[in-house]
């Protein structure tokens, strides 16, 4: 059962879809789900959704939605910092948390290239609230992504003279990158302890593999690497999806069921 849901944020609205297990009689699991720099709810060849139907039959619930300034929510997409997507974030996670049918216990993030950062320094913040974590091709080093030649590059001083940068025809503000270079991803990701599985492609050239290597470091013991061999950053092959999928749906029912 998919239904749209909206959640206030900083007196804005998020909305997003909500997956829910047909004829569900016990408190269930969910899935936080949060999409990438420029992306939406519905992820890069339709992850997201494929993702959340799966999970569906599986028996666990969960929850896309698009951060404030990106896809169907409120606000605008230049006034978007790390910063704001963490609180809404956060304004979701307290929304699932008072879901009647939610086993609080059991809730599990999951993030796609930026919102793998976003979901890492959430899971951080709230470590007592998030069982598992996953995370695709995580940009906890997004200061270093948005200033690469793939985004703003050698057009940072026309980037700071304009006070915006056009990035895939959205407006990118001088907030974003100031926030970018303080936010401190890893620093606020290693108070997590549990299980997280970090999924990544070794042939991205957005985001490098060595990124998600520093969690692993983080992380430690309670976290397992996988590899996508020949991959991009968005897994943009029905092989390289499907293995993405059927690791992630493998590494949540076991942390979760």
């Amino acid at each position: 059962m998919q239904t749209f849901v909206e959640i206030e944020s900083r007196k804005l609205k998020i909305r997003g879809m909500l997956h829910v297990p047909e004829n569900i009689n016990e408190k269930i699991p969910i899935v936080i789900i949060l999409h990438g720099f420029c992306g939406n709810m519905m992820g890069p060849h339709f992850m997201f959704v494929k993702l959340s139907k799966l999970l569906e039959k599986m028996g666990i619930a969960s929850i896309r939605c698009d951060f404030i300034g990106s896809g169907e929510s409120d606000g605008n997409f230049i006034d978007m910092t790390m910063e704001t997507e963490l609180e809404d974030a956060n304004n979701i996670l307290n929304y699932v948390k008072n879901l009647s049918f939610v086993d609080n216990e059991r809730i599990a993030l999951l993030g796609l290239s930026m919102g793998g950062a976003i979901s890492s320094m959430l899971a951080g913040r709230r470590k007592n609230d998030i069982m598992a974590q996953c995370l695709w091709a995580p940009a906890g080093n997004m200061d270093e992504v948005i200033l690469s030649q793939s985004y703003i590059g050698d057009k940072y001083e026309e980037f700071r003279e304009q006070g915006y940068f056009d990035v895939e025809g959205l407006l990118l503000g001088a907030g974003f990158v100031d926030n970018a270079k303080d936010i401190k991803i890893y620093e606020k990701a290693a108070e997590y302890d549990k299980k997280s599985l970090i999924i990544h492609g070794d042939k991205d050239t957005v985001v490098q593999l060595s990124a998600s290597e520093r969690y692993i470091e983080i992380f430690k013991e309670a976290s397992q690497l996988k590899i996508i061999k020949g991959s991009n950053h968005t897994f943009d092959k029905k092989e390289w999806e499907e293995q993405v999928i059927e690791n992630t749906v493998e590494f949540l029912t076991q942390e979760l069921l």
